[in-house]
């Protein structure tokens, strides 16, 4: 972001932003042509997996019976997860899903706080491919466990024919179909990418607005400097934000998982 604004200042760069400066060029300084993928975007995705494989081995590698500061921070955070979604969403059946509910709220967790972090300031998750990747992995977990508890015949009998009357059955059908099938991996995706990227547009147009007033007038210094302001309160709203989804990512997982497993859902 800064970098953004250093060339804006230079005068070589357009305001407002736009989605264009979510593209990002390679960071490898060989093989242009052949490294295009590998962006600023793919390497924070490697070090978010890095990153949390690292701390929990670690943590957990000589568990003590009274435990160690990041042994304690590691637990807290299995343990949140474990009682306040997996427990709460599932019941009793849901300890076992908490190890890849842990691992997804902490990767969607640390991969939108890259937003906010100096150096970094953009989220994978602004880009849609990997929030739907996301959502792909959860959708094929829920759709996976329903199968294999009910068998496949009754798991899509039983999410795709509601109790209702005989008479109203082909008008709920292709409405269940659409709903538990295509709408929901969707919607997981959509809302994480969608706050991610507005999120990051925000903070580009206030902090890139006051380098723009600056250059254009130098009356305007009072109103670039609010703009600056407004960019930093704005970067504590989007702390809450980043949070909030990753918690919100999580929920909506465990909550299908809870329906997959359901006698009736």
């Amino acid at each position: 972001m800064f970098g953004q604004a250093n060339v804006l200042a230079a005068g070589q760069a357009n305001f407002p932003p736009t989605v264009e400066d979510f593209y990002l060029p390679s960071i490898l300084p060989w093989g242009a042509h052949d490294s295009y993928w590998f962006t600023k975007i793919t390497a924070m995705v490697w070090i978010a997996v890095g990153v949390l494989i690292i701390f929990f081995l670690a943590t957990y590698r000589n568990p003590q019976l009274v435990p160690t500061k990041k042994q304690w921070f590691a637990e807290s955070i299995y343990g949140f997860v474990r009682n306040n979604i997996a427990v709460d969403m599932i019941g009793h059946a849901g300890v076992r899903f908490a190890p890849y509910f842990t691992t997804l709220f902490c990767f969607v967790l640390l991969t939108n706080a890259f937003a906010i972090i100096p150096l970094f300031q953009i989220s994978p998750n602004s880009h849609i491919a990997f929030p739907a990747i996301l959502a792909i992995i959860s959708y094929v977990l829920f759709n996976y466990i329903g199968i294999k508890k009910h068998g496949f015949v009754k798991y899509f009998k039983n999410s795709l024919i509601p109790p209702a009357p005989w008479y109203i059955l082909p008008l709920l059908i292709p409405i269940e179909l659409f709903s538990t099938f295509i709408v929901r991996p969707f919607s997981l995706a959509v809302r994480l990418f969608a706050n991610m990227f507005a999120g990051h547009m925000l903070l580009l147009v206030f902090t890139l607005g006051g380098f723009a007033m600056l250059s254009a007038n130098a009356w305007l210094a009072p109103v670039s400097v609010l703009s600056w302001v407004m960019t930093i309160a704005l970067t504590f709203l989007e702390f809450l934000v980043i949070c909030l989804q990753a918690y919100v990512f999580t929920v909506l997982t465990a909550s299908y998982v809870q329906g997959a497993l359901a006698d009736e859902h």
